[in-house]
């Protein structure tokens, strides 16, 4: 450990403690939104990601596949789709089924935090994603030839959106939002 290094630990700002919340906070990090003109870049931004990644995921899942309309099944049973792709499916069309539903999820958990704060919070990523996706699903079965209802699509998507925002999401939302006070964090004075 070199001198320098030292005299920086030992210069490192120490907790305080705030008196309205009584939560400890540092001086060098403070509990507070990014600046408006940020705030408002980040929305539009997020608004513009949300509509050009709509008009993807329409692309990708309500096209119709005529070709395809007797060679797919629904499924019900999570996991089956998934072990047929690892089993018999060659591995560049396993990557492909698997890592795309994976990646279509990602921009959920990285757009919900910062367009709904109210939908901020690891299960609650996981619940919007769900209902959203299964809405999909069930248009896509419904509605288009060639494409059915699949478990399996729903439980991808959503793993990607939790893997997005826990990446991502999660820290933007919290730079674009300010930090939520709960009632269990006011105390009485």
């Amino acid at each position: 450990m070199t001198w320098s290094y030292a005299r920086r630990r030992d210069e490192e700002p120490q907790e305080a403690v705030r008196p309205d919340t009584g939560t400890k906070t540092r001086p060098d990090r403070p509990d507070r939104p990014a600046h408006p003109a940020v705030r408002a870049l980040a929305m539009l931004a997020a608004f513009a990601g949300t509509v050009l990644f709509s008009v993807v995921l329409a692309r990708l899942t309500l096209e119709p596949s005529a070709a395809s309309a007797a060679l797919v099944h629904a499924n019900l049973q999570p996991g089956r789709s998934i072990g047929a792709y690892l089993e018999s499916a060659s591995t560049v069309e396993a990557a492909r089924q698997v890592g795309g539903n994976l990646l279509l999820g990602v921009p959920f958990g990285v757009l919900l935090p910062v367009l709904l704060p109210p939908a901020r919070g690891l299960l609650r990523v996981a619940v919007v994603t769900v209902c959203l996706m299964t809405l999909v699903e069930l248009i896509q079965g419904a509605l288009v030839t060639g494409r059915v209802f699949d478990i399996d699509d729903v439980i991808l998507n959503t793993t990607g959106a939790l893997l997005g925002y826990l990446l991502i999401g999660l820290r933007l939302g919290r730079a674009v939002h300010p930090r939520r006070r709960h009632w269990w964090h006011r105390r009485p004075s």
